[in-house]
């Protein structure tokens, strides 16, 4: 299963948030809320129960409930920070729901969280796909510089596309291919370095030119299966971590 068929494989389990008797204006908001997220919002009415209580779902399998109140504030359109202190419930089931629209910036911010995370972790693997050499360019000092941390191995995986840009790396292991999966997506994964609770992904792939389409990940199974894959198929570095001439696996 490469990585496009991850990502298939995570769209396959679209989740529904249906709130019930919501206020005018209310589903609106939820959906501007949720609008880069893979999560189809619907209203229903109920002769009983609470106003502006919501329920996800996926298919016909109940995941979990939640005041509205607690994803858009008391006041309508006051929306607090998209923190698992405001309604971990609903993070907890929508971990691998997907994004529909990051930009580069987004990808870009996204990607720092996870490159905290293992900074924090200082052991472990960290594995990054930034599509091509020229793009990784940019980020070339910061994951020579998570190299350095503690017992952390990096992994960074490009096309050879803007290789001169990139020169010598000091640290992080310089995987390079030619597969399409590598120029065409956008991956940050770390292995939580022994700990499952610190285990996580991003993994998009760009299909319109800056727009990019993948979900997160914090369940450790989904982060495993996505480091096992890479080691699998891309196993071998450039020697020395540089951007010379030739490929690796994955060619």
């Amino acid at each position: 299963m490469g990585l496009f068929e991850l990502i298939a494989g995570v769209e396959a389990e679209e989740k529904t948030l249906t709130v019930f008797n919501p206020e005018a204006g209310v589903p609106a908001a939820l959906r501007e809320h949720f609008a880069d997220r893979n999560l189809t919002i619907e209203r229903a009415e109920s002769d009983a129960g609470p106003r502006n209580y919501a329920v996800l779902s996926r298919d016909d399998d109940f995941l979990a409930a939640i005041d509205v109140s607690d994803v858009l504030g008391p006041t309508r359109g006051v929306t607090p920070d998209f923190t698992r202190e405001t309604y971990e419930t609903v993070l907890d089931e929508l971990d691998e729901t997907l994004f529909t629209s990051y930009d580069t910036e987004r990808m870009v911010a996204a990607s720092k969280e996870i490159e905290d995370r293992a900074w924090r972790g200082g052991a472990g693997e960290l594995h990054a796909g930034f599509q091509t050499c020229a793009r990784f360019a940019s980020q070339a000092d910061v994951y020579e510089h998570l190299a350095d941390r503690g017992t952390l191995d990096v992994h960074v995986y490009a096309h050879p596309e803007g290789r001169e840009e990139l020169g010598t790396l000091s640290g992080p292991n310089l995987h390079l291919s030619t597969e399409t999966e590598i120029h065409d997506s956008w991956f940050v994964a770390y292995d939580g370095g022994g700990v499952d609770a610190m285990k996580c992904a991003l993994l998009a792939e760009e299909r319109l030119p800056g727009s990019f389409y993948g979900f997160w990940a914090y369940d450790p199974e989904t982060v495993d299966e996505v480091v096992s894959y890479l080691r699998a198929t891309y196993a071998a570095p450039e020697a020395g971590g540089t951007a010379a001439d030739g490929g690796c696996g994955g060619t």
